[in-house]
């Protein structure tokens, strides 16, 4: 039930951003992300099934979008680091009631997935 009156899916304001967050790996990134700010080579341990090519994309429109800041540090070599601004930590709320739905309801989505495989 939409609460929007005149809501236009084709126009929606939010399409974008939910693009992005429908992504492999935006949840994660986001998540480890949470308890403070990490350095490329820690997320990529973190995310070990990621290629560092679609790390550092995932990075730039995390970054894009306003929902993590990247610091660069003039070390030798330069050192960035990545962090979640105050957009991004107002996402984790709604993030993780999905994560919560998810957790909860996988047996269900589990057992419908296995009648429609035995249907199929």
């Amino acid at each position: 039930m939409r609460d929007f009156e005149g809501f236009d899916l084709a126009n929606c304001p939010v399409r974008h951003v939910l693009d992005h967050l429908a992504a492999k790996w935006t949840t994660l990134i986001l998540l480890e992300l949470e308890p403070g700010p990490q350095r490329f080579n820690a997320l990529a341990r973190a995310l070990p099934d990621i290629s560092r090519r679609m790390l550092t994309q995932s990075l730039r429109d995390l970054e894009r979008d306003g929902l993590i800041a990247r610091a660069v540090f003039p070390t030798k070599p330069p050192s960035v680091e990545y962090s979640l601004t105050p957009l991004g930590h107002s996402l984790l709320g709604p993030l993780n009631g999905l994560i919560r739905w998810a957790t909860e309801r996988a047996p269900e989505i589990a057992a419908a997935r296995a009648v429609f495989a035995a249907q199929a």
